[in-house]
């Protein structure tokens, strides 16, 4: 057994452990130098971590009270900078690290955002992931022209026909072996070997060729984290990764086999995917000692700026009610996954106070806190319950969160030997994951609509020759 880890991050003051910025290990408030992202780099290749994970949002988190006061006081996921520009620096400082962006397709052209991908992929030799969002603040639609979100199962539709245009511009326009660079015939690309995607649907319309040439992976490996019942649909559609997200490792389970389930009903080889748990983890030389860190974290709670996180996670604002006041199950066109988790837990009925504490240090996913072997049994303990392939680990106090993750945990991880081995020679972020080749498998659907079109331009060649020939 091996698990995969990726640092799940994002370039804010505070990610997932609201009022923690203030602690005297931190160093967050560089979090705007490149210094800072290339080390924090090293460190998590250091620490065995097959990627940094970025999240990213487009819009301020402004649900709570109101305003975005308390997300400007407390760096609430405020101010953010763009994850997508860093990238190439951080290759450049590493060799295996992989790197996934979270990018959304509700905001930005698909014609556009192909090149950006496409170069990425280049630059980092194969190295990038893009963790395919929808979006859910109010915010971000109304400063990005629309006077509010598209409502949740709208989005996801969009989406589809999104990700047909990418497919389209990834896999489909440039054939293999169209780039030539051949200084004898002093042709660089074989323009009979790239071709107009032609694409004209109910969303989007993209008549051209793509202006990037296919990267090492073509199409980036393909992250998914939609927990909704649409948004489920969508990943077992899509997704090559899935991260997810709960405390119990048994409701993870019923999450995971039933999506394992929907694979394969869809065509997918079930186990191909990937599936990755957010967890937070908080380690010392003994569990006393770590317990000890774990109190002195919960001295910086910032309860405020942890429901500004839940109000923008979910679009409802809790700052009118009192601290033991029942969080009610309401309608929102937000992140729905995240508000079903304290309004349909059947375990629990939380509270205002509840939720403030639970999300404090950590976010949404499990916290797990011990000594170096507590913390490894408790990470396989989690796997073999909820089936999930690797974790995707925050930091609360950063970056000496994971800095005491190489110290402490890698050392026992190789120790069990559950660590995957790198290869001598680097390789594609897919085929570290995945274990396979640098492309997507044959049975993923844009595989095997590029195979189709494919098929659809040797007869359409052959045809007219056919006629030709004819008496």
């Amino acid at each position: 057994m091996t698990i995969h880890f990726n640092a799940f991050d994002m370039l804010v003051p505070v990610h997932q452990s609201p009022g923690l910025w203030r602690h005297p290990e931190s160093r967050i408030e560089e979090f705007d130098t490149l210094d800072y992202w290339t080390e924090l780099a090293r460190t998590v290749e250091r620490a065995g971590f097959s990627s940094l994970f970025l999240a990213d949002i487009p819009g301020v988190y402004d649900v709570y009270g109101g305003t975005a006061d308390s997300a400007a006081r407390g760096g609430v996921q405020f101010p953010l900078l763009d994850p997508q520009v860093i990238v190439p620096a951080l290759a450049a400082a590493t060799t295996h690290l992989g790197f996934g962006l979270t990018a959304s397709v509700t905001y930005e052209a698909p014609y556009s955002l192909a090149r950006r991908f496409a170069t990425l992929d280049h630059l980092t030799r194969g190295r990038i992931a893009w963790n395919i969002v929808t979006s859910y603040q109010d915010s971000a639609a109304r400063n990005l022209g629309l006077s509010q979100q598209i409502p949740h199962d709208v989005r996801y539709d969009r989406a589809d026909e999104y990700l047909e245009v990418m497919y389209k511009l990834f896999e489909q326009s440039f054939e293999e072996g169209a780039v030539l660079a051949d200084k004898s015939t002093g042709v660089f690309v074989d323009p009979e070997k790239v071709h107009p995607i032609e694409h004209q649907g109910q969303w989007f319309t993209v008549p051209g060729e793509m202006l990037t040439h296919p990267g090492p992976q073509r199409t980036p490996l393909l992250f998914q984290a939609g927990s909704s019942a649409r948004g489920q649909k969508f990943a077992v559609d899509h997704g090559e990764a899935i991260f997810v997200i709960s405390s119990s490792p048994e409701r993870l389970g019923t999450q995971v086999s039933d999506t394992r389930e929907a694979l394969s009903e869809a065509g997918r080889d079930p186990e191909s995917v990937r599936f990755f748990a957010m967890a937070t983890i908080i380690v010392a030389e003994t569990e006393e000692l770590a317990q000890a860190r774990l109190a002195e974290y919960r001295e910086y709670v910032d309860t405020a700026s942890a429901l500004t996180l839940f109000g923008g996670w979910t679009g409802v604002d809790l700052s009118n009610l009192r601290d033991d006041d029942v969080v009610a199950d309401v309608q929102t066109e937000a992140n729905q996954s995240a508000l079903a988790m304290f309004t349909k837990d059947p375990t629990k009925r939380w509270t205002v106070r509840d939720v403030a504490e639970f999300i404090s240090i950590g976010g949404r996913g499990p916290l797990v806190v011990g000594d170096p072997v507590q913390v490894v049994d408790e990470l396989v303990r989690f796997k073999e319950l909820s089936g999930v392939d690797g974790f995707n680990i925050s930091a609360a106090v950063r970056p000496a969160d994971f800095e005491r993750f190489e110290a402490f945990v890698t050392p026992e991880l190789r120790r069990r030997g559950l660590l995957p081995e790198r290869p001598e020679t680097p390789v594609t972020l897919r085929e570290t994951l995945l274990g396979e080749g640098p492309h997507l498998r044959s049975d993923h659907p844009a595989r095997r609509a590029a195979q189709r079109e494919a098929r659809s331009r040797i007869s359409s060649a052959i045809a007219p020759a056919t006629s030709l020939g004819s008496p």
